[in-house]
């Protein structure tokens, strides 16, 4: 009886021995079999990446968008310059009528190029934004001055 004592005693060492060892194999990572979670890993990541790519972007689209809005806007350190009228002249060439505190200023403009062509009088019409008029503080005779397209002929020295 000894003996089968022994035996069953011995079974019961290797049994356990061969269960600590599968605990010990389960918690260690298997290098030579690749797991599910590993072969969607890099498509998980890449995902990621490129969702948090088109974010940026779209911020930055964003970011654009309101600065064009608000420049369009009053500033705080407006300087009194403002665009009256503009006339095309050619492809890229035009002819702008600003306005610089009371002086109004013919100004040329072309590609690199933008050079003064005439200064108008105080008396002259004042133009509005729209360009669809002009207040005169001149009298109400028009026939005495000169019209826009007569000034930019004689500035251009036609």
């Amino acid at each position: 009886m000894a003996g089968a004592q022994h035996a069953w005693r011995a079974g019961i060492v290797l049994a356990f021995a061969i269960a600590a060892a599968a605990a010990r194999a389960a918690d260690t990572p298997q290098f030579a079999v690749p797991g599910a979670q590993s072969a969607t890993a890099p498509v998980v990541g890449t995902l990621r990446v490129t969702l948090a790519m088109f974010l940026v972007l779209g911020a930055l689209l964003a970011l654009a968008w309101i600065m064009r809005r608000m420049r369009g806007g009053p500033s705080a350190g407006d300087s009194g310059l403002r665009v009256l009228s503009q006339v095309s002249l050619g492809a890229r060439e035009r002819a702008v009528l600003l306005r610089v505190g009371a002086q109004q200023i013919l100004v040329g403009v072309a590609p690199g190029n933008v050079r003064m062509l005439h200064v108008l009088d105080s008396t002259a019409a004042v133009a509005t934004e729209g360009g669809a008029g002009a207040a005169s503080t001149a009298p109400a005779d028009d026939s005495s001055r000169p019209s826009f397209k007569a000034i930019l002929l004689r500035s251009l020295g036609k």
